[in-house]
């Protein structure tokens, strides 16, 4: 008697709501998929109808914020197109599904954590199918980056990660990592996973090598100064780690010395000072030693200012991890004002505190 009321109920909805299911957008529930309408569209080709169509009804159940069925719709279309190899219909599916996921959770107070989802899938159901919309994209396709951004984006919002939930942020940087999209790639591996910092020393890696080979520096300055920046000196040391092996294996031109010591083993590059450096500044990092970053910071000096890139990050590292405060900049009317006054202008500038300064580090690390 109850699933007769819930079928009229149904029905009504439907023929309120033109609701009547398309044809081709019938999923076939087995292998016998190739016979469904929608399956037989895409494989004529008939992309741009396909794509309308899916748009034109979803939109419709969001109008009747039956959220379910515009999800599960715009799901199994957006990944249709893509392995039809349509990159830009399949793209904007995804991205009207995760719009239709930030707005369906926005109506029913999905926002507070503690409200239970409107949604049949679960957060992990629905990171998984996103997951497997952002896998299916084309190779270097331009709607790929835009998506990965809104899902992030959406991810912040209904998770407990402001900046976007870790695995997402891993899987994306993987995939531009393996497309050859080093810029990209850091940007997420960065706010990854503990499996991140491999991907990233690889990314790296395998860039360095189409470099002149006393570039490694720079390349593994890539893959350790994100993690330092964002306090994660764990995978800042994996991915030192990671690179430095790839190196000794890889480029036998380079060579290595260990330097072991009661609390700590250093790999020392006789001609890749910069790398030292790197390495000797993890060290520091990790026992909080100021006066060793002082150290550090003035005998590498004339490296480091070839290099000319690496000053904002040093800096932003010596505030984090050693309390060495970065100056800033006056206010230049206050300064203007002042020279013209007579009493000076700028921020005041602090008394330089004497500190004993331990001597330089062997001349072999150079």
């Amino acid at each position: 008697m109850a699933a007769a009321k819930i079928q009229k109920t149904i029905a009504r909805q439907q023929e309120k709501y033109s609701f009547r299911p398309h044809p081709f957008l019938i999923p076939c529930p087995g292998p016998a998929g190739q016979s469904d309408a929608l399956s037989n569209r895409i494989s004529e080709g008939q992309f741009y109808e396909a794509h309308q169509q899916l748009r034109v009804i979803a939109s419709r159940y969001v109008k009747a914020e039956n959220w379910d069925a515009a999800i599960d719709l715009l799901y199994s279309g957006a990944l249709a197109l893509l392995k039809a190899g349509q990159g830009g219909s399949g793209g904007d599916l995804g991205i009207f599904l995760l719009d239709v996921l930030g707005r369906g959770g926005k109506k029913c107070g999905v926002e507070e954590k503690s409200t239970p989802s409107p949604f049949s899938w679960d957060m992990a159901g629905a990171f998984r199918k996103l997951l497997t919309i952002l896998r299916a994209f084309p190779r270097s396709e331009p709607t790929k980056k835009r998506f990965v951004t809104e899902m992030i984006s959406w991810s912040s919002k209904v998770g407990d990660h402001p900046f976007g939930d870790p695995e997402l942020h891993h899987v994306a940087g993987s995939i531009f990592a393996e497309e050859c999209e080093p810029y990209d790639a850091e940007r997420h591996l960065a706010l990854g996973t503990k499996d991140s910092p491999e991907q990233l020393a690889k990314c790296e890696y395998q860039w360095y090598t189409q470099d002149d080979s006393h570039t490694a520096a720079l390349y593994a300055a890539r893959a350790i100064f994100p993690y330092l920046l964002v306090g994660n000196l764990r995978s800042a040391n994996k991915a030192h780690l990671i690179f430095t092996s790839r190196l000794n294996s890889g480029n036998k031109s380079v060579s290595v010395q260990e330097v072991s010591s009661k609390s700590s083993d250093v790999r020392v590059y006789p001609v890749l000072p910069l790398l030292n450096f790197l390495g000797l500044l993890l060290l520091a990092v990790q026992r909080g030693n100021s006066d060793l970053y002082k150290q550090l910071a003035k005998h590498y000096a004339p490296h480091v200012k070839e290099v000319g890139v690496w000053d904002d990050a040093l800096a932003q590292i010596g505030e984090m991890y050693f309390g060495i405060r970065i100056p800033r900049q006056g206010n230049p009317l206050f300064d203007m004002m002042g020279s013209m006054m007579g009493f000076g202008g700028g921020s005041p500038k602090p008394k330089p505190k004497k500190a004993e300064v331990a001597p330089p580090p062997p001349a072999d690390l150079d």
